[in-house]
């Protein structure tokens, strides 16, 4: 089973046992990690399954495993014939987890009781007292 999940603007297909590489989170490693932005679920013993945009009642979770970061990118700038040149580099920090648990629980749609309408009160209406035009 396998499920397409968003979060932090992205999209990502995840399914029980995968390492997924996410931004950087506030979490500590060891700690639990759940979504119920859940686009898409399907697998071996269920048709896939679209939601508007999310899927009701469905979750996946997981573990913090850790945190890190990417490997170096440098930024170089450059114009020409200014004797302009600047350069620097970047580390994106990113959180490692471990998706655990794909749970694709729909909320029943329950029946809407239907209660018996009461009759709305009547607005009293104004009538609009016509002057006599002066012959």
């Amino acid at each position: 089973m396998f499920a397409i999940i968003r979060t932090d603007g992205k999209q990502y297909r995840v399914a029980q046992g995968d390492t997924i590489r996410l931004a950087r989170m506030s979490a500590d490693p060891g700690d639990t990690f759940e979504t119920d932005q859940v686009l898409a679920i399907g697998g071996e013993e269920s048709e896939l399954k679209f939601g508007t945009p999310v899927i009701a009642g469905a979750k996946v979770q997981g573990t913090v495993v850790q945190h890190g970061k990417d490997k170096k990118v440098i930024v170089f700038k450059r114009k020409r014939r200014k004797t302009y040149r600047r350069k620097y580099g970047h580390r994106q920090e990113h959180t490692m987890v471990k998706i655990e648990m794909i749970s694709a629980k729909e909320v029943s749609a329950k029946k809407v009781e239907t209660k018996k309408a009461e009759p709305a009160k009547a607005a009293p209406v104004k009538t609009a007292v016509k002057k006599a035009a002066a012959e």
